[in-house]
Parts: C-alpha cells; structure tokens; sequence
C-alpha cells in the first residue's frame, strides 16, 4: 500500500513536530493519528485550513505546554508505592500495568490517564521501577513506581534497603548442616 501524506497537528514522538507534513503507512494514519486528532490529511483544502489556523493552534499548544511544564515542575520526583502479592524470589503473582500506575498517581495528587503512562513492559518484580509520565508531547516527568509485598517492605527499598535475599541465621545454620558431610544421616546396614 501506498503511504498516507498527513499535517502533524501537535508533536508526534519520533515522527515530527507541529505542522510537518509526513509520510505513514495507512494503518498508523487511520488507526491512531487520525482518530486521537494528532494529524489531519494533507489535501489541498486542509493545507489552506491548517495555515490559516497556525497561529492558534501554536497558542492552544503552547498554552498546554506551560500548564504541564508547571505541574511537572510541582510533581517532581514523585514517587508511587503499589502493595502487590509475591514469591520469595520477589516475582509478582501478577503484574503492575499502566491502569495500577495512572489509579496510584491520581491517588498522589496527579490526575492521569493511562494512556499518558509510558511502560516499555509490565512491571513483575517486587523492586523500585523508573517510569515516564507523558504530560503534553513535549513535557514529561520521571515517576518511581514502587512495588513491594507490604507498606514496611516499601519503606525499606525506599530507603535504600535490600528485601530480597535476607534470610534468618536459623535458616543459614540449617543449609550449612545439610552441606557438611558429618551431619548428614549415615544409611543403615
């Protein structure tokens, strides 16, 4: 199939900045540019529209990006905690997706989507998780998601602390018993 030619109506990450004129192949164009407003087709009609509308447009976005700019600049360096069930090894029973995060950051004072979450993978282990919340296309803050078994486990690897791998004494003298040749059962005769 032949490429779309479409107008970038606001900052499209690693395709083009307002007002571009771009190439897609035609599932992109009609499955997400065009439908979420990010593009319109280049017509001849539409060019002539979009020019006469630039100004404004440039306005409404740099309105938007000065709010955002501001609330990132308030909400920075936060930090979620999300209490989840896991194995010993620190491997969740299920995963953390965006719908966890953007539920746990509106419960902190930011009201999200989850479409503004930027998770490569699903979380699936206990631990401190960097994540990028996108605020506007061009403003975007850093939010540490952390994933623990319990409040305390949490406070801990927010502090630094290890949680996985810590063992009792009591469980360290019973391994070194099972290792030592001596105390091992002799079999009967």
């Amino acid at each position: 199939m032949a490429a779309v030619e479409l107008i970038l109506l606001q900052r499209v990450e690693k395709l083009g900045q307002m007002g571009d004129l771009v190439r897609v192949k035609p599932g992109y164009a009609r499955n997400f540019l065009l439908p979420q407003k990010k593009a319109m087709r280049a017509t001849k009609e539409s060019l002539a529209k979009f020019e006469a509308q630039r100004a404004q447009l440039e306005a409404q976005n740099l309105k938007r990006r000065e709010e955002a700019e501001r609330v990132a600049e308030r909400v920075g360096g936060l930090s979620i905690v999300i209490i989840r069930q896991a194995g010993e090894s620190g491997s969740l029973y299920g995963s953390v997706s965006t719908r966890d995060i953007a539920e746990g950051t509106t419960a902190a004072g930011l009201s999200i989507t989850r479409a503004q979450v930027e998770l490569p993978h699903p979380i699936k282990t206990v631990g401190l998780t960097p994540v990028r919340v996108v605020l506007h296309p061009e403003v975007s803050i850093p939010v540490t998601v952390n994933v623990a078994r319990s409040v305390e486990e949490a406070e801990k690897q927010a502090r630094g602390e290890a949680v996985l791998g810590v063992r009792d004494d009591e469980d360290e003298i019973a391994e070194e018993d099972l290792l030592d040749p001596s105390v091992a059962e002799q079999p009967d005769v």
